[in-house]
C-alpha cells in the first residue's frame, strides 16, 4: 500500500478559510478515489496559513481489474438492436459476445474485462480536478491562474508512493509543475524543504519552524498562553473561536504579553475585550477574581532575539490608539443622557414595511407592560421604561464603532444617568437569549422586554409575509422564536401566545396602515409549535407528541403544553396507553372511510334507546364517566389523572370493537355506532389529537 501527499501552497489564505477549505479538499478527493475504486485506510488533514495538505494512506499502486457483465438482445434480434448493443459496450463485433440460455430463450451477453490503470495516473487527473473543483466563500481572480482563487497559488506538491506524480495545473499563460519541494517560515528559515513522504514532510517543516498542524497549533497556544499567565497569577478568558482564529494566522506560535494603559481601564471591559478581540486578535485575561487584567496576551508567528520585547512594544502601540478611539467614544456618550438619543430613532428605519426604530420601541414598551401582568415580581413602569431605552444606545458614539456591544452600552448608559438597576439590566439583556448556549434572563423586568421585543419582531415579519424559508432566515426569526420558548418554558410563565400574537400584530397593522388575521395568528403558532420540537428534541420529547398537544383549540400556553406532552408520554408507554391510541386510530378510520361514503359527519349524542349490545351499552357508559373525570382533570390541569381517566377505556374500547359490528344491517343502529366512535375521538381529543401521533 502506498501514500498520497498532496500540499497547496499559496499567499497567506484567511483563518477562517482554512478549515473548510482543507475539507472541501478532502472529500474532493476522496469522492474521486471512490468513483476510481481506489480504496485507502486513512486521511490526514493539515491547514495553516499558506499551505493545504492531505495525506492519502493506504492507496493500492493500481487500480483492481473489473469484469463487467451486459445483458444484451435476443439472439436472432433485429440488426439495429445488435448494433445498439455492442456500441454500448464497446464492442466492435457480435462474436466478442456469449450466448447464454435463460427461461425467455437465448440471449446475447457481453462479458467486459478492463484492466486496472496505473493509481499514479489516475491520481494527475484527480489533483487537477481537486485544483479546478476548490470551493471559497470568496475568491479573486489573478492574471496568471485560470480560475479564481482565493490566493495566488505557488506550489503544488503531489507525491505518491515517493515519486512526484507527473502533471501540472494549467494556468493562464503558464503551469505549475508538480513537485515535493516545500518552502518553510518566511523569516525563521532559509532554502526550501523536499520530501517523498508525510514524515519527511511533517519533521522538515518543524525543522524549517512551521508547525503544519492546525490542531497542534491551537495546543501551543493555550499551553504558552496557561504558562505566561500562571507566571503572573493571571488566567486567560475562555475563547475557543478566538484560539482557533489565531491558530490560522501563525505557523510557529510564540506567546508574548502585553500592558494596557491604566487610562484605558475606565472604559467597560467589554468595549476594551471586543477592540482587542476584533481588531488585533488579543486575548484578555483576568486575575483570581474574575477582573479584567491591564495584561493582555498577543501570538506572535516568530521568535524574537530579544525575547519580543519589540513586538510587544509595537502591539502596545497600536492598542493605544485603538483604546484611545474607545474613550474618546466612550467620553463623548456621557455628555448626554440616554434619553436624549430617543429623537433620532426616528429617523432609523428599522425595515422599509414595517417603520421606524422609534415606532418599534413604542410597541415593545406597550408588549412589555402587558406581559408583566403574565410575569410574577414585574413592575410595569420599569418595564415600559426599560423598553423605551433599550435601543437608544444603537445611535451612540460607541455603538457606531463597536455594533457587537449594543445593548451593553445602554446598560453602562442607564447607569451613569441614574436609571433603575432593574431598567439598566433590562437594557443589555433584552437581546437575549441570543443562541442555544446563551443565558436566559430571569429578573422580571428583563424578561418582559426581552419577550417583547422577540414578539414583535416575529410578528411584524410574519404581517408583511417575510417568513424564514428552508434555506434562508435573514431576519434570525427561527432564533427570536426559540429566545421565546426559552424565556416562557425557563421563566415558567404562564403566558398566552396566541393572544399575546395578536396583539402585537394589530398594533403593528394600526401603525403601519395595513390588517391583520386570525390566519396569520395561526401560522405563526404553527411557527412557534415547529420551534418547540426541535428545542426539545435534545430532550428526547417525539415531536409527534408535541404535534398533539399544540393542535388542541387554544392550547399555546407553553407550560402547560410542556406539562401535557410529559404526561402523555407517559401514559402512551404503558400498555393502556399503547392499546388506546390503535382503537382510537381505528375509531378515526371508520368514521374518516364512512363519513367521506355518506358525505356528512356523525356527531351529536348517542341515542341510549338504540344501544343493544352489552358492549356497546358498557362502552357508552365509560365513555360518559371518563369525558367527566377528564374535564374535570384538565381544568385542574392534572394531566396525569385525565390519563388516567382515559386508561379506564380500555376495557370497554376492547370488547366493543371485538364484539360490536359498527356498519349494522339497520341504518340507524349503524349510524348510532357510529356516533359513538364520534364520542370516542371528541373524549380522548380533550387530551390531545391523537391523530397527530405516529406508530
Amino acid at each position: 500500500m502506498a501514500e498520497l501527499i498532496l500540499e497547496l501552497f499559496c499567499e497567506e489564505i484567511p483563518a477562517g478559510m482554512q478549515s473548510p477549505a482543507v475539507d472541501s479538499l478532502e472529500k474532493i478527493v476522496c469522492d474521486r478515489l471512490k468513483a476510481e475504486n481506489l480504496e485507502f485506510s486513512a486521511v490526514t488533514k493539515y491547514c495553516g496559513p499558506r499551505r493545504l495538505t492531505l495525506v492519502v494512506d493506504g492507496l493500492p499502486e493500481k487500480q483492481p481489474d473489473v469484469k463487467d457483465e451486459r445483458k444484451g438482445p435476443k439472439v436472432g434480434a433485429p440488426e439495429q438492436a445488435i448494433a445498439g448493443f455492442l456500441r454500448g459496450a464497446g464492442l466492435d463485433s457480435i462474436d466478442q459476445c456469449e450466448q447464454r440460455e435463460t427461461p425467455k430463450g437465448a440471449v446475447w451477453f457481453a462479458v467486459i474485462e478492463r484492466k486496472g490503470l496505473p493509481t499514479a495516473d489516475m491520481l494527475v487527473s484527480i489533483v487537477q480536478d481537486a485544483v479546478a473543483k476548490m470551493p471559497w466563500s470568496k475568491s479573486m481572480r489573478f492574471a496568471r491562474l485560470g480560475q479564481r482563487w482565493v490566493r495566488p497559488l505557488r506550489r503544488v506538491n503531489a507525491v505518491f508512493n515517493g515519486q512526484v506524480l507527473s502533471g501540472s495545473i494549467d494556468m493562464n499563460g503558464g503551469e505549475i509543475t508538480f513537485g515535493n519541494v516545500t518552502e518553510g517560515h518566511r523569516f525563521l528559515s532559509e532554502g526550501t524543504v523536499s520530501f517523498t513522504n508525510a514524515d519527511e514532510y511533517v519533521s522538515g517543516l518543524r525543522d524549517k519552524s512551521v508547525i503544519v498542524s492546525h490542531e497542534e497549533r491551537k495546543e501551543i497556544i493555550a499551553k504558552q498562553l496557561e504558562e505566561a499567565c500562571a507566571k503572573e497569577g493571571l488566567k486567560v478568558k475562555d475563547d475557543p473561536s478566538l484560539l482557533a482564529e489565531v491558530a490560522g494566522l501563525v505557523e510557529w506560535p510564540v506567546v508574548l504579553l502585553g500592558d494596557i494603559d491604566e487610562e484605558f481601564m475606565e472604559v467597560p471591559r467589554e468595549v476594551l475585550t471586543s477592540s482587542m478581540r476584533t481588531n488585533q486578535k488579543y486575548f484578555t485575561l483576568e486575575d483570581a477574581n474574575g477582573s479584567m487584567s491591564r495584561r493582555f496576551a498577543l501570538v506572535a508567528n516568530i521568535t524574537a532575539n530579544d525575547g519580543g520585547a519589540a513586538i510587544v512594544n509595537g502591539n502596545e502601540r497600536v492598542l493605544r490608539a485603538r483604546l484611545a478611539d474607545a474613550k474618546f467614544f466612550w467620553d463623548q456618550d456621557l455628555k448626554h443622557k440616554l434619553e436624549d438619543n430617543l429623537p433620532k430613532l426616528e429617523k432609523v428605519v428599522f425595515h422599509a414595511k414595517l417603520g421606524t426604530v422609534a415606532q418599534r420601541v413604542s410597541r415593545m414598551a406597550d408588549i412589555a407592560e402587558l406581559l408583566c401582568e403574565s410575569i410574577p415580581g414585574a413592575d410595569k413602569s420599569k418595564a415600559r421604561r426599560a423598553a423605551e431605552l433599550s435601543k437608544a444606545d444603537l445611535v451612540s458614539d460607541m455603538v457606531f464603532e463597536f455594533p457587537e456591544v449594543q445593548g451593553t452600552m445602554g446598560r453602562y448608559y442607564a447607569l451613569k444617568q441614574g436609571e433603575d438597576v432593574a431598567v439598566a439590566d433590562a437594557i443589555a439583556d433584552h437581546y437575549s437569549p441570543a443562541g442555544p448556549s446563551d443565558d436566559c434572563p430571569t429578573a422580571p423586568t428583563s424578561v418582559a422586554v426581552a419577550l417583547a421585543e422577540k414578539i414583535d419582531i416575529l410578528a411584524g415579519f410574519w404581517l408583511i409575509d417575510e417568513k424564514p424559508t428552508g434555506s434562508k432566515d435573514p431576519f434570525a426569526l427561527r432564533r427570536a422564536a426559540l429566545g421565546v420558548i426559552r424565556l416562557i418554558l425557563e421563566n415558567k410563565l404562564r403566558v398566552n401566545l396566541a393572544d399575546l400574537s395578536k396583539v402585537a400584530l394589530q398594533k403593528i397593522a394600526d401603525q403601519i396602515n395595513s390588517e391583520t388575521s386570525d390566519e396569520i395568528v395561526r401560522d405563526l403558532m404553527s411557527f412557534f409549535a415547529d420551534r418547540l420540537k426541535v428545542h426539545l428534541k435534545a430532550d428526547g420529547v417525539p415531536h409527534d407528541h408535541i404535534a398533539a398537544v399544540f393542535a388542541l383549540e387554544g392550547e399555546d400556553d407553553l407550560v402547560r403544553v410542556l406539562d401535557r406532552v410529559s404526561a402523555l408520554s407517559d401514559f402512551l408507554k404503558t400498555d393502556d396507553g399503547a392499546n388506546l391510541l390503535a382503537a382510537n386510530k381505528r375509531a378515526a378510520n371508520i368514521l374518516r372511510a364512512e363519513e367521506k361514503k355518506d358525505d356528512r359527519y356523525y356527531n351529536g349524542a348517542v341515542d341510549a334507546g338504540l344501544l343493544s349490545q352489552a358492549e356497546e351499552k358498557d362502552l357508552a357508559e365509560a365513555l360518559d364517566i371518563a369525558e367527566a373525570a377528564v374535564s374535570k382533570a384538565l381544568d385542574n390541569e392534572a394531566f396525569e389523572d385525565a390519563m388516567s381517566g382515559l386508561a379506564k377505556l380500555r376495557t370497554p374500547l376492547d370488547k366493543f370493537f371485538d364484539d360490536v359490528t359498527v356498519n349494522a344491517d339497520d341504518a340507524s343502529v349503524r349510524e348510532n355506532r357510529l356516533k359513538l366512535l364520534s364520542h370516542i375521538r371528541s373524549v380522548m381529543g380533550q387530551v390531545a389529537d391523537f391523530g397527530q401521533i405516529e406508530g
